[in-house]
């Protein structure tokens, strides 16, 4: 794509950090799941806070789960394909009151459309499409703003918390 998206939060591409996803979890403290996202170029973690449900959708993809008929996120990403669309990126573009928000960028004979999703609904639709997941930075901040506030934990215990999670720790809250 020739030029910068401009995305829902008012961010363009360029103000966007490139994550993958590290692990799914689930918070000892709230027994909630939490998607750990890390940025691609650096070592900095984002932990976000899903539904079991979505949870759920995620822990199959990453395992490669079959399941004997499609998911609501596989229908979506079939539905997606045999419209001959695609889905270029989602991006969790804001953290508002505690709620993230996403978008899904997508293309469909040449027009870019952009969807407003939740982040967990996003992020296992592009599990299913094979589609980068971006992060805008305004989210990064507020969200360490966020885990600044934290109770019974400072945000540097927080911090590496996140960053010592290993594959064992990982799988043991798998879904």
């Amino acid at each position: 794509m020739n030029a910068p998206i401009q995305t829902a939060g008012g961010t363009t591409e360029s103000e966007e950090m490139e994550v993958k996803i590290r692990g799914l979890m689930m918070d000892p403290v709230t027994n909630m799941p939490i998607v750990v996202l890390k940025d691609v170029q650096s070592d900095a973690l984002v932990p976000i806070w899903v539904g079991i449900f979505e949870a759920n959708a995620i822990a199959l993809e990453i395992e490669k789960t079959a399941t004997p008929r499609p998911m609501t996120h596989d229908l979506l990403a079939n539905l997606i394909r045999t419209l001959d669309g695609e889905v270029r990126r989602v991006v969790i573009t804001e953290l508002r009151d505690d709620v993230y928000y996403a978008v899904i960028w997508m293309e469909r004979d040449g027009e870019l459309i952009s969807l407003d999703a939740r982040p967990s609904d996003a992020l296992a639709l592009a599990l299913r499409t094979d589609c980068p997941i971006f992060l805008s930075e305004q989210v990064l901040r507020a969200t360490r703003l966020a885990n600044a506030g934290v109770e019974n934990f400072s945000s540097e215990e927080l911090r590496r918390w996140l960053e010592n999670l290993n594959d064992e720790d990982l799988g043991r809250y798998k879904m």
